[in-house]
């Protein structure tokens, strides 16, 4: 009796563990290793380490997948996850290196161009039309590193307590 149930708490907590995993629940994009370190790369270059920590310190990559796994609906999952790619690829095409090889100048140069086009997107796009993935990446970073605790502790005025 004692092995029934032990081996059942055994087998139970492996089953409620299995079924508690974080996956997306609309099957949108999957996100490795990779995908994160790239996301915060682009997150740093973004907000980088000055007096304060940068959006690397904070985990922003981390956070990105989160929040798009959990939050966005398929189809800007995808059109997230596929941005991942476009950016790289016009990095490529605008410093002759992928973006984690080319150097911070020509990190920083390439998301203003990118953000400039994001930008001047987002003015003539039609409502049904979808986001510009780099207006999600930069939304993303700037929400997950000022609701970090290195964010809002250390870029931010923070108070405790307020008041006296």
């Amino acid at each position: 009796m004692i092995t029934v149930l032990t081996g059942g708490a055994f087998i139970g907590g492996e089953l409620l563990l299995t079924g508690c995993k974080n996956e997306p629940a609309m099957g949108g994009a999957v996100f490795n290793a990779e995908d994160v370190t790239f996301l915060d790369e682009v997150a740093d270059t973004i907000l980088p380490t000055t007096s304060s920590p940068g959006a690397k310190a904070a985990k922003v990559g981390q956070f990105m997948t989160v929040m798009v796994n959990d939050t966005y609906d398929e189809k800007d999952q995808k059109i997230f996850h596929e941005g991942i790619g476009k950016l790289n690829e016009a990095a490529k095409k605008a410093n002759g290196k992928s973006f984690l090889e080319a150097t911070p100048e020509q990190r920083t140069s390439f998301l203003t161009a990118l953000d400039k086009e994001a930008k001047d997107y987002q003015k003539g796009k039609k409502k049904e039309d979808p986001t510009h993935y780099f207006t999600m990446m930069k939304q993303l970073t700037l929400f997950g590193y000022f609701t970090s605790k290195e964010g809002s502790t250390q870029a931010l005025r923070h108070v405790a307590v307020p008041g006296q």
